[in-house]
This record gives C-alpha cells, structure tokens and sequence, in this order.
C-alpha cells in the first residue's frame, strides 16, 4: 500500500526547493541555455544543479555566493568506463569547483555478477569525492536491472560508502518508478539517501516521491514545480485564513 502524499500545507517552499537538483544534462544546450538555468536555480533556491563536466567551471562562477550546490556527473550516461577514467573525471570536477558527483555504476559488470567489480568502481570515486567534502550518488538505470540487481545495486553502493541510491539517468527508456523507489529505501540503510531521476515533472509528482522516502529529485521542471508549489501553498492560506475568520466569529 502506497503511503499517502504529503501534504502542501506541511511543507515550505524551501523544503520542496531542496529537494530539486536542477538538470541541464541534455547535449544539445548551449551555453546561454546552461547560464539561464544556473540564475534560476539561484533564484528558486534549489539544491543544486546537475551540469555536464564541461560545464562545471562556469556553474561554479556564476553560483558563487549562493546556496546552490554545483553537480556533475561522471561515466555518464552508460557507466562502463574504466574506473581510472571515472577517478579522473571526478577529480577535474572536483577541483573545478563540483561538490556534488552522479555517477553511473557499471551496469554491465553488475548484470554479469562482478559485484566487486562494481563495489571497487564505485569506491575509487568515492573516496576521491570524500577527501575533498563531496557527495556522491550512484546511478543503477533501472531500466535495465531486474529487481535482484537493483537490490545488489544499493548494497554494493552502500558498502562503498555512497552517500545516495539513484534511479536513473533521465535518458533510458524509462525513469523513476514508485516501485523502484521502495524497492531502494528498503534496501539501503537510514545512512543512505535516495534520489528519483525521470519522470517527476509536477508537484503532485514531487509529493508522492517525497512520501516514499525520496530526499532529491533530478528535475527540468524546476519552475513549473516550485510555481505551481507557490500557487497552491498561497490557496491552502487562503482557506486557513477564511476557516479563522468564520470560527472567530
């Protein structure tokens, strides 16, 4: 049985906006596409953003003096680099001011049972993040796990001291599903947070994953999601007040 939503009137706009990692992932954006969304991830006060590597310097300078964490990916999007390659990957973004590194797991190690293979990979990244004060998120693409491997996939990033479980990439066949998310909280410990990438475009989408445990969404929707957050958190007021005044009466 599916938790229920949570409800707008519990929640601050500051909760929801920290809950978004603005995504400007996709290859064809241009740099002013890139800059316009870095100033409207500092304007809504989101978590951060998620920006391609060759894009992590300029994030970095025009989120300065925000609180708006930079993010990049790494082995992105298929995870079947070399580890050696996704160590420096990460350490070039690291140093390029990145304080925030998604990384996708090599999906064809965990599918052939070479869960060492993955847990080695994922901790060379790791422990380089960690060493500079950075966070990192494991990408399994569910769309291609069965749900014996998605749950080998968040122990294995769990034993290697990733600091969150994602659903995805936003660029298989299909993104974050209730089910998977679950299926991810219930396999990772309280230690262990878990993101939802693909498919969460609207606050209602927002609410229902936040209700199964999801701390961080992956969003292009960021405006629509927090807009239409501030509509309706303005109307819940509204009523509050009118139900006040009526009682007061």
């Amino acid at each position: 049985m599916s938790p229920s939503p949570l409800s707008i009137g519990t929640l601050s706009e500051r909760t929801v906006a920290k809950t978004i990692d603005h995504s400007l992932l996709r290859p064809e954006l241009d740099d002013r596409f890139v800059e316009d969304g870095c100033r409207l991830a500092a304007a809504y006060d989101v978590a951060s953003v998620c920006v391609r590597p060759v894009d992590v310097r300029r994030a970095t300078a025009l989120l300065a003096g925000t609180d708006v964490a930079v993010g990049t990916t790494v082995g992105f999007p298929h995870g079947n680099h070399l580890t050696d390659a996704k160590v420096a990957e990460a350490r070039t973004a690291l140093d390029q001011g990145a304080s925030e590194l998604d990384m996708v797991l090599q999906i064809g190690a965990l599918k052939s049972g070479r869960d060492l293979d993955v847990q080695a990979d994922i901790e060379a990244v790791v422990e380089v993040a960690h060493s500079a004060g950075a966070i990192v998120k494991v990408i399994f693409e569910n769309a291609y796990l069965t749900d014996d491997e998605k749950v080998r996939a968040c122990h294995l990033s769990e034993a290697a001291g990733a600091d969150f479980v994602k659903t995805s990439t936003g660029f298989a066949a299909s993104g974050a599903t209730h089910d998977d998310l679950r299926l991810m909280r219930a396999n990772v410990s309280p230690r262990v947070q878990v993101k939802a990438a693909g498919g969460v475009r609207t606050v209602d989408d927002l609410l229902a994953v936040m209700a199964l445990g999801v701390t961080r969404i992956g969003a292009t929707q960021t405006k629509a999601i927090i807009d239409e957050f501030r509509v309706r958190k303005a109307g819940v007021g509204r009523v509050a007040a009118a139900v006040s005044d009526v009682e007061t009466l």
